[in-house]
């Protein structure tokens, strides 16, 4: 289970790595739209390696039989190296790729604001919010939750999915009912 745990979980990992820095650079570049379609087909590619590792231990490891708990444990396993592995990727990228993120962020949101017609009062209280966020990334702890908090979830849910999916109970030897 380990091996499959960590195979998918890397590769889950890596497709979504490998997208996010694109994603920043086209939504840092005003694509907001391809942007968000980069985003969320990582997401699906990514998340898709949790039902195949649960789907490969049923099947190669396990004779064809896993329990609801057992597949969603083996992808929360898979999301947790995923996202482990998009929190350090997105901390080595924001630190030497995009150091300006939060500031370029920050500056699109703004314009964004206005360009909608946010009132006075609405843009100073984004203003201040997106303070706090600088303020969150400052710090290790924050700015890890932050970035878990972004992938786990989705990966949480989509284990959950494919443990209902792909749950099979214990083969019955029919001999032995005879």
């Amino acid at each position: 289970m380990k091996k499959i745990v960590i195979t998918c979980g890397l590769i889950a990992g890596s497709i979504s790595a490998a997208f996010m820095g694109i994603g920043i650079d086209f939504y840092l570049k005003h694509h907001f739209v391809t942007s968000q379609l980069i985003g969320y087909t990582s997401m699906i590619l990514s998340c898709s390696l949790i039902f195949v590792g649960i789907k490969m231990f049923r099947d190669k490891h396990n004779g064809g039989v896993v329990s609801f708990g057992k597949a969603f444990l083996i992808g929360l396993y898979i999301s947790l190296v995923a996202s482990t592995l998009c929190v350090i990727v997105w901390a080595l990228e924001y630190k030497f790729i995009f150091p300006d993120f939060l500031e370029n962020y920050s500056a699109i949101t703004i314009a964004k604001a206005k360009a909608a017609g946010d009132t006075p009062e609405q843009i100073a209280s984004q203003i201040k919010q997106l303070a706090t966020y600088r303020d969150w990334y400052q710090n290790p702890i924050l700015f890890t939750l932050i970035i878990y908090a972004q992938y786990l979830p989705g990966g949480l849910i989509i284990s959950l999915i494919a443990a209902w999916i792909l749950k099979k109970g214990k083969a019955v030897d029919v001999e032995l009912q005879n």
